[in-house]
């Protein structure tokens, strides 16, 4: 009793927690800290759940299910649960894939928690945009060869590609497309539209855990590579020639090698 009471006595607050792209180890120090202080833990779909492990045994965990197209809570339950929760049992932790302010909609609970004059902060977590092709030896920017990179949704509210993509297709940026995957035949005629038919291309999917799928080839080519591969969401697509850095591409350049020798 004595429990609940300190509980639902404690002053409410809110803390937004990038979980980084999967694997539980890249979390930051300070997320971690953030969650074994949780009364409440609101965990996405994304979020790998060995992370709940840090949670004290009284915490109270939700999963609110977020993904692309598939939401068990719509964000304006989530924003509610949220503040109910913080009003009723003090510290709330809501738990996001990756970093809360790229495509998480994070910006728009500590609004939401500012309106009920709810404290809120956010800890940052590894955006699997940068991360994930990093952990494949495929940097974003790479002397030489890419000076910037876009990192770009692949859906939008209205259901259509980004108008940014118009723009980063004619880009010599490496281009990182998240939530792109049911857009990728769209996007590929984006990039041969400028004729950029064999640029560089990657593909991964559940970057950095363990059902992880990489498929790497070229615009032209790509979209029958994931297919062969079986490769489904969340998956992040990789525009540009810094993954031609990649170890794999190499038979891919002896290939067109071979084959303009031979024309």
């Amino acid at each position: 009793m004595e429990q609940l009471l300190s509980k639902l006595s404690a002053e409410p607050r809110i803390t937004l927690v990038g979980a980084g792209p999967g694997d539980p180890d890249l979390i930051t120090m300070k997320g971690v800290k953030a969650i074994r202080s949780a009364d409440v833990i609101l965990y996405d779909a994304l979020v790998n759940i060995e992370l709940l492990d840090y949670a004290s045994p009284e915490a109270i965990k939700i999963c609110v299910g977020k993904r692309s197209g598939q939401h068990s809570h719509t964000q304006q339950e989530i924003n509610q649960l949220m503040v109910n929760s913080a009003l009723t049992y003090g510290h709330v932790v809501r738990l996001k894939g990756g970093d809360p302010f790229v495509f998480g909609r994070g910006y728009e609970e500590l609004i939401y928690a500012a309106d009920y004059s709810i404290p809120a902060v956010a800890i940052p977590g590894l955006s699997s945009s940068i991360s994930v092709p990093g952990l494949q030896q495929i940097p974003v920017t790479h002397r030489g060869i890419s000076e910037s990179f876009w990192v770009v949704t692949g859906t939008t509210t209205s259901g259509e590609i980004s108008n940014d993509l118009y723009e980063a297709v004619r880009s010599k940026a490496t281009v990182v497309v998240l939530m792109g995957l049911h857009k990728l035949r769209r996007i590929i005629k984006l990039y041969q539209h400028e004729g950029r038919n064999k640029l560089p291309v990657a593909v991964i999917q559940s970057g950095s855990t363990a059902e992880e799928k990489v498929v790497v080839g070229i615009v032209d080519t790509i979209e029958e590579l994931v297919a062969e591969q079986g490769v489904g969401a969340p998956a992040i697509l990789v525009f540009g020639e810094v993954v031609s850095l990649h170890p794999s591409f190499q038979a891919i350049k002896d290939f067109y090698k071979i084959s303009a020798e031979e024309n």
